[in-house]
């Protein structure tokens, strides 16, 4: 039989159609004959044999199975459905990806599904309209030379922007008086649905957090990375639990009284390893390092009498006067 210019391509087509398949629908070798001929590739029924034993000599899941649905299909796969849903719940949920770009990830996750019902599946659940996504087309560039500039040692320069109200609409305008930050990048962490970048500032030596879906017109520099010795002896992973929804605020050592229910909150917040001292019966205290801002109160308010800030009492001062201006908000002295 004489051979196509394709014909060195009949396993690697025949491994595609395979990623297709699964156990509700397999594909019988006539059809992968049928498949393989439409791409201008000859092949016989035993050297089709031949190519599914090598694929499962090479370490591929095929499955053979018989009745009504009889055929092959690929059983084990690099992810499986669970996986691939939590994949796919994480692109809707994440506020920094655009809906364009996160319409384009949910697809290449549901190619992996294999076919059918797996991948009705996966786009069954997917509803994207009506849910707050970025703008920024480019935010994989960026996140691609944050990555770049980490590895290299180098600092980072961008343009940031952020948004304002004039004459009753929402303008996006540049900060910095539109010159561009060049900053050292250190870390990128994901908080409240957002990706944020962690970087040493030379200009006002600080660390700044900078959202990336507010990043543009990235470039890597020729200039050597600065400010690693503050984030302190405890590191970058330390650094970023203390930090509040990426709110800055002076760094505070916060004792923090709280019922014993909310152990899982606390938890959530600084890990399972966070020491704590029992109170009474009812209530345990901790201490934190954390960054002092609007956010950390509204926190630590969000559950009324079962969280009490108790020192130190600049602190407690503080939250005091926050609430008191809250008070005086909606009194019926504005009324």
């Amino acid at each position: 039989m004489p051979k196509s210019k394709n014909q060195k391509l009949k396993i690697l087509y025949i491994l595609n159609a395979l990623k297709k398949t699964d156990e509700n629908n397999p594909i019988t070798v006539n059809g992968l004959i049928g498949m393989l001929n439409a791409n201008d590739i000859k092949a016989e029924r035993k050297s089709i044999y031949d190519d599914l034993e090598s694929l499962e000599n090479f370490g591929y899941d095929i499955i053979r199975t018989k009745g009504r649905n009889c055929g092959v299909f690929l059983g084990a796969r690099e992810f499986e459905l669970p996986e691939l849903k939590l994949l796919v719940d994480a692109v809707l949920s994440s506020k920094f990806i655009t809906e364009k770009k996160s319409r384009q990830l949910i697809e290449k996750l549901a190619s992996l599904a294999g076919g059918g019902d797996q991948t009705s599946i996966l786009k069954r659940q997917v509803f994207i309209e009506g849910r707050v996504k970025a703008r920024n087309e480019s935010i994989f560039n960026t996140i691609d030379h944050i990555h770049t500039a980490i590895a290299d040692n180098k600092m980072v320069s961008f343009q940031y922007y952020t948004y304002i109200v004039r004459d009753g609409r929402i303008e996006r305008v540049a900060r910095h008086g539109g010159k561009k930050y060049e900053v050292s990048p250190w870390s990128l962490t994901w908080d409240d649905e957002f990706y944020y970048l962690l970087a040493y500032d030379e200009k006002s030596n600080m660390i700044k957090h900078f959202r990336v879906d507010k990043m543009t017109d990235i470039s890597i520099m020729q200039k050597p990375r600065k400010g690693k010795m503050l984030f302190g002896v405890s590191g970058i992973a330390a650094y970023t639990k203390s930090v509040f929804s990426m709110f800055g605020g002076k760094d505070e050592s916060v004792r923090i009284s709280c019922s014993n229910s909310l152990v899982g909150v606390v938890i959530d917040r600084y890990g399972s390893d966070i020491p704590i001292l029992k109170e009474s019966d009812d209530r345990f205290i901790f201490t934190a390092k954390v960054k002092l801002s609007p956010k950390f109160f509204a926190w630590v308010f969000s559950f009324g009498k079962e969280m009490e800030i108790v020192y130190p009492e600049n602190v407690v001062s503080r939250m005091r006067a926050s609430l008191s201006e809250l008070y005086d908000l909606y009194s019926d002295k504005k009324k």
